[in-house]
């Protein structure tokens, strides 16, 4: 069954591994018969959740203009949503780290985000544990609105730009965006 595929990239590196790995994941979600949107956060930026509690109170996912508010319609009709990023420090990168924040709007109407959700991310160090902290948040906001996360592709020892062209990895993203549900 063809799905809608929303994918959101936050690197500011741009053409970088975390942006090669997305286009992979996009190429074979195509190839299995998926339409795709990469939304790349670094260009259209979001702002950080101000806490003022307006959401959905003029009709849109946030009262903010900002990247957010043409992400928050992309997200509303997903079939599935892909987190594509590098790990800054442990964690997520602040252009993606905004996005989930805002996923606050959301859960005023949880109704309202349907999507099966994916994390794919690369980092610089070699070791697995790098994405320890990064897959514990995205675990528990995908588990806050009832539901698990539908799959992680997770890529250590990708630091400079290209790295990811010397490994497997964009087979198995593009594996990984024809097995999407």
């Amino acid at each position: 069954m063809k799905k809608n595929v929303l994918v959101i990239t936050g690197s500011p590196r741009k053409g970088g591994n975390s942006d090669l790995l997305a286009n992979a994941f996009a190429k074979g979600a195509k190839e299995a018969g998926h339409d795709v949107t990469i939304f790349d956060a670094a260009s259209d930026p979001v702002q950080p959740c101000q806490a003022c509690d307006a959401c959905w109170s003029a009709g849109a996912a946030c009262v903010a203009d900002d990247g957010f508010a043409r992400l928050a319609p992309l997200m509303e009709c997903a079939d599935a949503i892909v987190f594509c990023g590098p790990v800054y420090w442990y964690s997520f990168s602040s252009q993606i780290k905004l996005v989930i924040d805002k996923l606050y709007a959301f859960a005023q109407t949880p109704e309202k985000l349907e999507a099966n959700m994916y994390l794919m991310m690369v980092a610089g160090d070699p070791s697995p544990e790098i994405f320890s902290i990064v897959t514990q948040e995205f675990d528990s906001s995908v588990k806050f609105f009832g539901r698990e996360a539908a799959g992680h592709l997770l890529i250590p020892g990708v630091y400079a730009k290209d790295d990811i062209r010397n490994s497997d990895a964009l087979a198995r993203a593009e594996a990984f965006g024809r097995n999407v549900a």
